[in-house]
């Protein structure tokens, strides 16, 4: 995959992304979902917005890339984001999507600090509240039910993998594509059909006809 990330866009003109601070940019979305899992009081609401900056990030441009260790974080105020990867043969291969209220990142290798195996990619044009590792910890070490949230959030991510990752290959063609059109009905207008069809692991001609025949 060759595309430049919004990292190298980031450094080459910081300015642009300084301008949108959370005086500029309201983060709403992203402190309601926090406060799911936790309370915060408005001092520290405060300093959580200072933490974060919202980033756009075009159709086709990557949040992270395989092979680099991931290093910050990603809650997704619009768009789509999927995770996909290559496999040994070559082919590139979808393993789900995330859209908006979701956080987006490899969490093994930012976990870990090894190299990720697989890529972030925007689906459609993304508007993104970014914060680093760096500045992960200083919220953890400031803020004293920080920790706990993050591992609320964690764990429902990890359960909502499970139901996200690519379906099992022995059911057939039409049965998957049903059975993500009930579980994520406000997605299948959004994706292009290429990636569904590779979410699906089957053929964009294959899809085609499928939906011709529902």
């Amino acid at each position: 995959m060759s595309s430049s990330s919004f990292f190298g866009n980031y450094r080459s003109n910081p300015a642009i992304f300084q301008l949108k601070s959370h005086y500029l940019y309201p983060m709403n979305a992203l402190i309601d979902y926090l406060l799911q899992f936790g309370k915060l009081n408005a001092e520290e609401i405060n300093l959580v917005q200072s933490k974060f900056y919202a980033v756009i990030i075009q159709k086709g441009d990557y949040f992270s890339e395989a092979g680099k260790t991931a290093k910050q974080i990603a809650f997704i105020k619009s768009g789509i984001i999927r995770v996909c990867f290559f496999n040994n043969k070559g082919d590139e291969i979808t393993r789900y999507f995330l859209d908006e209220n979701n956080f987006a990142v490899d969490l093994n290798s930012y976990n870990t600090q090894i190299p990720s195996s697989e890529y972030l990619q925007a689906v459609s044009t993304c508007e993104l509240f970014v914060i680093t590792r760096e500045q992960m910890e200083e919220l953890s070490e400031a803020i004293p039910n920080w920790d706990d949230i993050i591992s609320k959030i964690i764990a429902k991510a990890l359960v909502e993998k499970v139901t996200r990752i690519s379906p099992m290959l022995s059911e057939d063609a039409s049965t998957r594509y049903l059975n993500f059109l009930k579980q994520y009905p406000k997605l299948a207008n959004r994706i292009p059909l290429s990636m569904l069809a590779s979410y699906l692991g089957i053929t964009q001609s294959s899809l085609s006809r499928i939906r011709r025949s529902i």
